[in-house]
């Protein structure tokens, strides 16, 4: 708990310590288990990002899934594992990191069933039955007999005995997101055992009590013991729900475990984006919980606002705030709180890029918190940042977007005199365009930060409504320059599919770029809306032209609309409110032609050709980088020098257009190495080196 305890009374209620089991939380603050592209194969990674979360104040850090055994493996994802003894020493560095700082370390222990195919291992996986897999792996499991639910036991008992040697003090038993044999077996469409096993919701609950009673008796002396269940899996009579097996299998074990931590299945709506679902969505799914058990109970939302934190608790819905994305965007929202700082809590705003990491198989990422993931390799603390190495130094920053901001933002901090120069009246680039499209108004929240940081910060000038010119700048002599000038998207529809573009398409009047709308254009439908960028903003566009009553023909090259949307867990959705908005949408097509409100579209796989009547067409290709200023500054070394300026950097997307969270990285990266010598022969930031066995 820090000094200065100059937080409003009324968020009391999360600063009260609470037993669970054998052990106590500091805090009503829990980071439930989230995955994070590092996991086993990055720990040192892994424990440096949970150790700083435990600095921040959450009383409570889970790992992400943990394996427990060779016949349950992911690969190629990246998640914990503690198949035996040998995983034991990088559990404990983590354990170390969280415990450091007071708080308490959980470790969450899975058997997948068959949501893996084992292509590690090549162990054929275990289920009720023999399934197929999940996803595309031509693969099915084998169906367990009564010796491999034994064998199972004593697996999931060996973890728990592994997690207690380690040093957590809290131990999952795991039944949620559908990717366990615990949840498998209680759904009864992947249960058709006639066994002790299947049958009856008591028979289909069995395997789930016996971890839950098996790891109390191994490990219930020293740590608590918390089950993470899905109570209802959006599904309707399909599926558990809320109202009737969800309620039940609760009111079964419900003062079996020390805590109940609580959401709604699969991991997609688990976690849905900001697009789709407000802070809070899933409290009509988990509130009923309190009333069955007198034991804790933690659940998400995608809290940011202290006042809902409290509400969740005071009404009995909560005994503990659980969070994943916002501990990410934030690991010292507790502290902040704590300390009456809310002006300075960097808001989760939901886009899941964090989630992307996962689904890459690299180290997470974030939007809002250009740090996370690289706490240990480049040693960046997201609250601190080393001063300038000479005193006095000003800087220039031209282009206040996501790259600006955070450059000036991270700069000022070093102790840099910081002016930035914004050409509109408005901050924030293209996150506050964007912001103004349907669903994504969070956006905002990383101009609002940054912006809000920047005011308050000493030495910090903002000039707004200031193109600058090169001889603008040399005036100002500022002793680094930054050049944030963003980009455009492109009207001749260059890109992946069309690296060269179209003829005509750039001086056709009836052609519209991303630009155009954001700045209030708005076509003549039917609109044929071209995705060849394969993100989120061309259905946001396309949400935007049906709400004005523009009848859209969607088409992308892509088999599917909108492909990296599936990394990010909405892609599923978008589709959906594309279909229920009566979109025509055309896969695995080009564009070859438009003219004359006709567009001649060319399939991937045949080459058949097609034409679409189309009065407009709305390209999301590729953008061209706004270099014109840096370029010329390139240019010139000489003037340069002959200023003063001793440094000059594009950052962002006037130099490789990207993610808001790339630009938001690029500019925290230039502030971060200011004044450092870069060699760039050699990699910028430490590797996880992996001792190779004896020969």
């Amino acid at each position: 708990m820090p000094l200065d305890s100059s937080r409003d009374p009324r968020y009391d209620c999360l600063f009260e310590p609470i037993k669970l089991g054998p052990v106590t939380a500091r805090n009503r603050f829990y980071q439930v288990p989230h995955c994070n592209g590092m996991g086993h194969v990055y720990p040192a990674s892994m424990a440096e990002m949970r150790g700083v979360k435990a600095e921040g104040g959450w009383a409570v850090i889970s790992t992400e899934e943990v394996e427990i055994h060779h016949t349950t493996e992911i690969a190629p994802s990246i998640e914990g594992r503690l198949w035996d003894a040998q995983d034991i020493p990088y559990h404990a560095r983590m354990v170390e990191k969280v415990q450091q700082h007071g708080s308490l370390a959980a470790i969450e222990l899975v058997y997948h069933g068959h949501t893996t195919s084992n292509r590690y291992s090549r162990i054929p996986p275990m289920a009720a039955h023999s399934i197929p897999t999940d996803g595309i792996d031509p693969v099915q499991t084998r169906a367990m007999d009564k010796a491999d639910f034994k064998a199972l036991r004593r697996w999931h008992r060996n973890a728990a005995l592994n997690a207690k040697a380690a040093g957590y003090d809290i131990v999952y038993v795991y039944a949620g997101h559908n990717l366990c044999l615990t949840q498998h077996l209680i759904a009864k469409r992947f249960n058709q055992r006639t066994d002790e096993y299947g049958g009856s919701l008591e028979n289909r609950v069995r395997l789930f009590r016996e971890l839950i009673e098996d790891t109390k008796e191994a490990v219930g002396d020293r740590c608590a013991v918390a089950v993470r269940f899905a109570v209802d899996e959006l599904m309707g009579p399909e599926g558990i729900t809320s109202e009737t097996e969800g309620r039940e299998v609760v009111e079964m074990l419900a003062e079996l475990p020390d805590l109940w931590d609580v959401n709604v299945s699969d991991w997609a709506n688990d976690s849905v984006t900001a697009r789709f679902a407000e802070e809070g969505y899933q409290e009509p799914y988990i509130r009923f919980v309190k009333g069955l058990t007198s034991k804790p109970v933690v659940g998400v939302g995608r809290y940011t606002s202290a006042d809902a934190m409290v509400s969740l608790i005071k009404r009995g819905v909560l005994d503990m705030i659980g969070a994943a994305r916002p501990s990410i965007a934030d690991p010292f929202l507790p502290k902040k709180i704590e300390e009456g700082r809310m002006e300075d809590i960097r808001e989760c705003i939901g886009c899941n890029i964090c989630v992307t990491g996962d689904y890459m198989y690299v180290p997470m990422r974030c939007t809002q918190n250009p740090t996370v993931g690289e706490e240990w390799r480049r040693e960046w603390h997201p609250e601190r940042i080393a001063k300038a190495k000479t005193e006095g130094e000003s800087v220039l920053i031209v282009g206040a977007g996501p790259a600006g901001l955070e450059a000036a933002r991270a700069a000022a901090a070093r102790g840099y005199q910081v002016m930035l120069a914004e050409a509109e009246r408005d901050l924030g680039g293209r996150v506050t365009r964007e912001s103004r499209l349907p669903g994504l108004s969070s956006y905002a929240r990383v101009r609002d930060y940054r912006q809000g940081q920047l005011e308050k910060m000493e030495g910090v000038e903002i000039f707004r409504e200031s193109r600058l010119t090169l001889e603008n700048i040399l005036e100002v002599a500022p002793d680094h320059l930054a050049i944030a000038t963003g980009a455009s998207w492109r009207r001749d529809g260059a890109g992946r599919a069309l690296p060269l573009g179209l003829p005509g398409l750039a001086e056709n009047p009836t052609v519209f770029t991303p630009d155009d709308l954001m700045a209030g254009a708005l076509p003549e439908g039917p609109v044929l809306v071209f995705d060849d960028d394969h993100y989120y903003l061309a259905s946001v566009l396309t949400d935007l032209l049906v709400a004005k009553e523009r009848p859209v023909i969607f088409v992308t090259p892509q088999s599917v609309v909108a492909p990296f949307t599936e990394k990010t867990m909405e892609q599923h959705r978008i589709v959906k409110r594309m279909m229920d908005a009566g979109v025509e949408i055309k896969t695995a097509q080009s564009l070859t032609a438009f003219d004359a409100g006709r567009a001649t579209l060319t399939c991937g796989y045949s080459g058949r050709e097609t034409l679409v009547e189309a009065a407009s067409l709305l390209l999301v290709t590729a953008r061209s980088p706004n270099d014109a200023l840096l370029q010329e500054a390139k240019a010139a070394p000489e003037k340069l020098e002959a200023a003063g300026i001793r440094s000059l950097r594009g950052i962002g997307d006037c130099v490789a257009p990207g993610t808001v969270a790339a630009a938001v990285y690029e500019g925290h990266l230039w502030a971060r190495d200011l004044g450092e010598v870069i060699d760039p022969d050699v990699a910028p930031f430490l590797r996880e080196e992996r001792a190779l066995p004896a020969d």
